[in-house]
């Protein structure tokens, strides 16, 4: 099983955590035959495993990216009722490794998942490429409806794969309180970057 160095994550929700930094170290090595930098990249276990996820689509790491997970969470006194999934940014992909993971973390966990539950009410630009944190939030207000059907006076875990300012999470956890209802919102990234962006 990956190891896991869990890292507390704050926002707007009960308690929170990633289960490690995604990236241990980088260094530039030069440019590629077009120009392009390159850096020997040291990630982590899970790191590791979610890059080959995302963007390698090796679908069968994600079994032990959730028994990481799925232990993590039992260890906790969380008390969650559903699994929702942040809404993935790329919509274009063909697998979207949150709702791969949700999916398989909710069967894990004998826990139902609601991966319909949050609408995006607009489109969005893929925020890894907005730095600044007050853009991200104004970018992100509104942007969120929930269907309260599925998490009214539930408890939630609130999963994304990658954590990096937590404006999406902060948003979407709001939004889940707001017009969803939540009893409560507890939140789990498998990894976070180490910058702050």
């Amino acid at each position: 099983m990956a190891k896991v160095n869990p890292v507390r994550i704050l926002g707007r929700w009960r308690e929170g955590f990633a289960l490690d930094y995604h990236t241990l170290s980088s260094v530039y090595v030069g440019d590629d035959e077009v120009g392009r930098p390159v850096f020997d990249t040291q990630r982590s276990d899970l790191g590791e495993l979610l890059y080959r996820l995302k963007y390698r689509a090796e679908e069968f790491v994600a079994d032990e990216i959730v028994q990481a997970a799925a232990e993590f969470v039992r260890g906790r006194q969380w008390g969650v009722e559903v699994v929702v999934p942040v809404p993935p940014t790329r919509t274009a992909r063909i697998q979207q490794p949150v709702l791969v993971l949700a999916r398989r973390l909710g069967e894990t966990l004998g826990l139902p998942v609601s991966s319909g539950c949050l609408v995006k009410t607009k489109d969005l630009p893929e925020l890894k490429n907005v730095f600044d944190y007050n853009e991200r939030l104004s970018l992100l207000a509104g942007a969120f409806n929930v269907a309260p059907a599925e998490v009214a006076g539930r408890t939630v875990l609130l999963l994304d794969d990658l954590y990096r300012s937590g404006a999406t999470m902060n948003a979407v956890a709001d939004a889940l309180k707001e017009f969803g209802g939540a009893a409560d919102v507890y939140v789990l990234a498998i990894t976070r970057t180490r910058r702050k962006s």
